[in-house]
């Protein structure tokens, strides 16, 4: 699974983020990436925040055990979360 990249202290999740959609839902794959609808606009960094809550509460972690590892401006993300098992993210964000 090329989206998901674990290793002991948590993962780094490669994705595909679709701003401006409707909701804010997971599609599924992208390429090798996970694709995620965001309802916030590409403006002010509002979808990379909708991002990090829409992470969080999804794998119920804290915001601050998400960050953001590069396309701060680019649909093309890597985010990083501490304290998930990669197998909690499977279940919960899907993408297989």
């Amino acid at each position: 699974m090329t989206w998901l990249i674990a290793d002991g202290k948590g993962v780094t999740l490669r994705l595909h983020i679709q701003p401006g959609a409707k909701r804010t839902e997971v599609v599924g794959l992208h390429g090798e990436a996970l694709k995620i609808r965001l309802a916030a606009p590409p403006v002010d960094g509002k979808a990379n925040a909708c991002l990090i809550a829409f992470l969080a509460d999804q794998l119920g972690v804290a915001k601050a055990a998400i960050s953001l590892v590069s396309g701060d401006t680019s649909r093309a993300k890597r985010v990083r979360i501490d304290g998930v098992e990669s197998s909690a993210v499977k279940d919960r964000l899907g993408g297989s």
